[in-house]
């Protein structure tokens, strides 16, 4: 029994060491994240996580710090910031980077709001921005990581409130897809006097347009669109199920590991790809019954529509996630065990209904993996 417990121990340790030794392989990613509100870099943890696991670095030895690898907010001390995103490159420091980048990943480009950033605001209210949104420096990148022929992903709110109008159009036109105007999220329980963390502007949106009145007392989806109007999905009454979820193509279960379903519980948005040039590798499917699916059509939103989408051809490599992927409740310290994916199930609880890790462990990871991976056997 002993010997058995000396072995149990040994195995983290056997883990780390093997971590250790795996071979170092340079991958230089410009990371955008204008939604940073600590030095955790909750917006980008779940990309760092990965490069660190699979030993890419910005170096041929210096690994990527989550503090200060990206572009974008930095959070100080005593409600100080500091701006270093890509507003401040001219066309040649925009240029050097398209060169001496392999990757570019846009995390979020939401920003930071003067009611989550200073500490006596109502952070359920929405208020000025601070800093946030695509800008044209981000879209001159992007056209020329795409000229490049390099590796482009981008994710929800890339191009969503507060990214001006026509930077959103160049974006859809850069990419061959379009954004509805509608984004949407689950909610545990939508009643009012229950859940604090509901949004205020979203129930005033709500009563607005209906008779001053917010019926919910149940758990359900929020749909909310470019015009400020709201659209909600309750369980039982227009939702057999209310937890939205994830399907993956046959094509992204072999090729990228994806579970044929998984549930989603955070935000997304909705979206409409050019399928000459894009591919649907993941869709979102919400369980609506017969008056769901009326009151999704009054609105001319679907039932099923990508949650990721590709580019399928080989002249650049693009990757659009309609959801707030890369932000998952994780930790850095799992990332340095080879091998730790084994023993994923010890890090979440599929039992409480908002919990995100499993999202992180059986679906962002294995798709983002296998998505470096194959940039480098490109790269080689």
């Amino acid at each position: 029994m002993l010997a058995l417990l000396a072995v149990i121990a040994a195995i983290p340790l056997l883990m780390w060491l093997l971590w250790l030794c795996t071979p170092k392989t340079k991958m230089v990613a410009a990371i955008i994240d204008k939604t940073v509100l600590t030095t955790r870099g909750q917006e980008h943890i779940s990309l760092t996580w990965i490069l660190n696991h699979q030993k890419f670095t910005k170096t041929s030895t210096k690994s990527y710090q989550i503090a200060k690898d990206y572009f974008g907010f930095f959070p100080l001390d005593k409600e100080n910031f500091r701006l270093k995103g890509l507003e401040r490159f001219n066309p040649d420091q925009l240029k050097q980077l398209s060169e001496d980048a392999d990757m570019v990943y846009f995390t979020d480009t939401y920003g930071i709001y003067n009611n989550e950033w200073y500490s006596q605001k109502n952070n359920t209210e929405r208020s000025g921005m601070i800093y946030g949104g695509m800008s044209s420096q981000d879209i001159e990148l992007l056209r020329l990581m795409k000229a490049k022929g390099k590796l482009i992903i981008t994710e929800f709110n890339s191009i969503g409130s507060p990214t001006h109008l026509d930077t959103r159009l160049r974006f859809e036109k850069l990419f061959a897809m379009r954004w509805t105007g509608w984004t949407g999220r689950f909610f545990d329980n939508l009643d009012s006097t229950k859940n604090k963390e509901l949004p205020r502007w979203l129930i005033r949106n709500y009563k607005r347009d209906n008779n001053n009145q917010w019926p919910f007392t149940k758990a359900g989806v929020a749909f909310v669109n470019d015009k400020d109007q709201v659209v909600i999905l309750q369980d039982s009454t227009e939702l057999d199920d209310p937890m939205p979820h994830i399907t993956s193509s046959p094509y992204g279960q072999q090729n990228f590991g994806l579970p044929s379903k998984i549930k989603y519980a955070f935000w997304f948005d909705v979206i409409q790809p050019d399928l000459k040039t894009n591919t649907q590798v993941a869709s979102f499917t919400l369980d609506v019954n017969a008056k769901g699916r009326e009151l999704l059509a009054a609105h001319q939103l679907p039932r099923v529509f990508p949650a990721v989408i590709m580019h399928k051809h080989e002249d650049y490599r693009f990757y659009y996630f309609s959801g707030d992927f890369c932000d998952n409740p994780i930790t850095m310290g799992t990332s340095y065990f080879k091998g730790i994916s084994l023993f994923k199930w010890m890090f979440y609880n599929t039992s409480d209904p908002m919990e995100r890790a499993s999202f992180f462990w059986n679906f962002y990871r294995p798709m983002v993996s296998q998505i470096l991976k194959e940039e480098k056997k490109f790269k080689k």
